[in-house]
């Protein structure tokens, strides 16, 4: 089906009816000629005269294998779609009173979201008489923002549009912790001098543990 939707989009050969075309590509020379000459071209070389500009005054066309052009245009979608980023946003709705049970559920919910790598669109919606309590919901969306610091980066502070006071948060990669450093054993901190008994030596790290020692009585 992709394939036909793709054939759909281009002329070949006797479909193309115009008067002239301006042929562009590498295996032949560049100019407007008429559509029968065009042609003639394209089947002096065995190939197929596509029309890859129809809008163009006058129409561009291309001379090349019908097949292998379009495994090229399906190719370069699947490159071009490959390349395309698809943001995911999650919204959170809330309500100017909103109590602590519902806004720390939403929290949690929030927390992983963002884990997820998804944008969060977090609003407060106000109804009716509600819009009188809009700083009320400023400051809820503010302090959201700040209990997901570790989690997200503000990409929009609240801003009132229409009914909805909303705010913006996208993910940010938390930094991995640095590993401590495993103890060694102090008699493989000393250099090695490679010598010919040693130029082949692996030294090793070994982890020493604390070990209690009992001794026996007789």
């Amino acid at each position: 089906m992709k394939n036909d939707k793709l054939k759909d989009q281009y002329r070949v050969n006797d479909k193309i009816r115009v008067r002239e075309v301006r042929l562009v590509g590498d295996n032949v020379e560049q100019g407007v000629f008429s559509i029968a000459e065009a042609l003639h071209f394209a089947r002096d070389l065995d190939l197929d005269l596509i029309e890859i500009s129809p809008n163009a005054a006058p129409p561009v066309c291309r001379i090349a294998d019908y097949q292998k052009f379009l495994y090229q245009q399906k190719k370069h979608q699947k490159e071009q779609k490959a390349k395309s980023v698809k943001v995911v946003v999650k919204e959170i709705r809330f309500g100017p009173q909103t109590d602590d049970h519902d806004y720390n559920f939403k929290l949690k919910h929030a927390k992983s979201f963002l884990d997820d790598g998804a944008k969060v669109k977090a609003y407060v919606f106000f109804k009716g008489r509600s819009i009188l309590f809009k700083d009320q919901g400023e400051v809820l969306l503010l302090r959201f923002a700040n209990e997901l610091e570790d989690y997200c980066k503000v990409e929009q502070l609240p801003v009132l549009e229409g009914k909805k006071m909303i705010i913006m948060l996208a993910p940010k990669k938390v930094p991995q912790v640095a590993k401590a450093p495993k103890k060694v054993a102090p008699a493989l901190e000393k250099k090695i001098q490679p010598t010919e008994d040693t130029q082949n030596v692996e030294v090793v790290d070994v982890e020493v543990a604390d070990v209690e020692v009992k001794e026996s009585k007789e």
